[in-house]
């Protein structure tokens, strides 16, 4: 077992990547193509320091060989991040190459721009997607969905798509049964030392015999014994260490708020049902209300239909006690109907 300086820092990635034949190591595996010759674009078209936006890039220029032995020139747009990352940012990134002019060849009717190809170093998983390492190719098709291959590849085409690469680096998990997995075993965070996260520890056997891949071992052990970058190492965990800090503080806040959601929207249903209730005892005894006006119309118009019936009685000559009789009631009821 050796121990190597973890990758997936963007010190070290960037240390690894300035190696030129490194580079085309790492890339050839992941493109699946014979890549001849790679060079770094200008840093004035590339962010390779660290900003605000947590996304590491590096722009190459790559010329890879084709079957038929022809060699062409594309563009590789590498992008790396540790932290969930939105999609806006990377495509922020990819509209640079479309728009700067120098990413386009040839004259006149034969002017098109370069081939590109976007990688993703992932240090997190997108969504439920299990691979580890995915590749997202456009392609030509016909109304009935049939594939178009009379004239494709073309330069028009080529210039206005591009294929993607996602590397889903928290998927990888030690099994090495092809060419890309052995190279990316260099990022397997499983590996990490427990006691260290700047530090992987590696069986250096799975290379042995493998002249490109102990030459990438080897760089990073130089980057592990390499002063300067382990100085950059410990400022990145600084810096990460201020981002986690504030996200857990922010998770919290949000929780928190989440919370008193909830505890107010419980208080505004009991609050709702406390004025259900109360409404409906107010329509219980408006209710009630109604009931009891109605009966003392009933008596009042009872009243005075007594009280006509009496005058009448009177009118006639009949005495109280012959109206009690026979009406059927007392002769003080008679009396008090007539006050």
């Amino acid at each position: 077992m050796i121990s190597i300086a973890n990758p997936i820092y963007d010190v070290v990635f960037k240390y690894l990547m300035d190696d030129e034949r490194i580079a085309r190591t790492i890339l050839s595996a992941l493109l699946k193509m014979d890549i001849v010759h790679v060079e770094m674009r200008p840093h004035e078209y590339s962010n390779t320091k660290r900003d605000t936006l947590s996304v590491f890039r590096i722009d190459f220029a790559a010329t890879v060989r084709k079957e038929d032995g022809s060699e062409h020139l594309i563009l590789i747009e590498l992008q790396k991040t540790w932290l969930e990352t939105e999609t806006l940012r990377f495509r922020q990134y990819l509209g640079v190459h479309y728009q700067n002019p120098k990413n386009v060849v040839g004259e006149g009717h034969d002017r098109h721009a370069l081939p590109l190809v976007a990688i993703y170093l992932l240090g997190h998983k997108v969504g439920d997607i299990e691979e580890p390492v995915i590749y997202v190719q456009h392609e030509a098709l016909d109304y009935e969905r049939r594939p178009v291959t009379k004239g494709i590849p073309d330069p028009f085409v080529d210039s206005l798509t591009h294929d993607s690469i996602i590397v889903q680096i928290p998927r990888l998990h030690g099994q090495i049964n092809t060419r890309l997995d052995k190279v990316l075993s260099i990022f397997d965070q499983s590996l990490k030392s427990k006691d260290n996260q700047q530090v992987l520890n590696l069986n250096d056997s799975l290379y042995k015999d493998d002249a490109d891949m102990e030459h990438i071992v080897h760089r990073l052990l130089m980057a592990s014994a390499d002063a300067d970058v382990r100085q950059d190492m410990n400022v990145e965990d600084e810096y990460y260490s201020v981002i986690e800090k504030r996200d857990t503080e922010i998770l919290m806040r949000d929780r928190k708020l989440a919370e008193q959601k909830v505890q107010l929207q419980q208080q505004s249903d009991q609050l709702q049902q406390q004025s259900d209730q109360l409404q409906q005892q107010s329509d219980q005894l408006q209710q009630q209300s109604d009931q009891l006006q109605q009966q003392s119309d009933q008596l009042q118009q009872q009243s005075m239909l007594l009280r006509k019936s009496i005058q009448m009685f009177l009118n006639s000559g009949m005495t109280y006690d012959a109206i009690a009789r026979e009406l059927g009631i007392d002769v003080e009821q008679v009396k008090a109907a007539m006050l």
